[in-house]
């Protein structure tokens, strides 16, 4: 079976185990916090300006994705700059525009929400990336659209850059299906673990 239609198999199955994960799921949002401050100084996250990571990019979760709100509001007042991103077309990489608490979203392209334009862009180096299963070499399933992959090809062409993929624990499986234009992450954070990649 090609690496497309075993993602696509693979896709259905991962959504129902994402959604009972979150059904379940009761102060995950919280545990996933801990635990990524738990091993934030394995990424460089030391200090305000210090590190690879002082550019995070976080994402507002859709439906049933793993909440990484309160891990966003707490880096933001330990004096990260986040950023959230944005869609600016079918087969382009994402871009990125700075984000604070309580400011007003705009609705994107797939039911996404980010900054409006007159927030500024700014380039990350540590991606919070969302997914619907990873296995324990560090690839990925999201939704088909290729945005992810794009954007990390494109930024470690460019530099140095950590991609830590958040997800319920209950979402990791044996063996996620490759393709050549994949980029595989450096660390998962889960609501139970944390597990470094390589």
């Amino acid at each position: 079976m090609a690496a497309e239609d075993e993602k696509q198999e693979l896709r259905r199955t991962a959504r129902e185990i994402r959604r009972a994960a979150h059904a379940a799921g009761g102060e995950a949002a919280e545990r996933l916090a801990a635990n990524f401050h738990r091993a934030k100084t394995g990424f460089g996250e030391q200090g305000p300006s210090q590190g690879s990571s002082a550019v995070i990019a976080g994402y507002w979760p859709m439906a049933d994705e793993i909440d990484v709100r309160p891990l966003l509001a707490a880096l933001h007042d330990q004096g990260r700059t986040i950023v959230l991103p944005v869609v600016v077309g079918s087969d382009k990489p994402l871009i990125f525009r700075r984000w604070q608490p309580e400011m007003a979203l705009q609705d994107g392209i797939f039911s996404t929400r980010h900054p409006g334009a007159e927030a500024a862009e700014e380039v990350p180096g540590l991606l919070l990336v969302p997914l619907l299963a990873f296995d324990g070499r560090g690839a990925r399933l999201g939704w088909g659209g290729g945005f992810y992959d794009r954007t990390l090809a494109q930024l470690r062409a460019a530099g140095p850059v950590i991609a830590v993929g958040v997800a319920y624990h209950g979402q990791r499986v044996e063996r996620v299906p490759q393709s050549p234009e994949d980029q595989p992450l450096d660390w998962i954070v889960t609501d139970d673990d944390v597990f470094e990649i390589g």
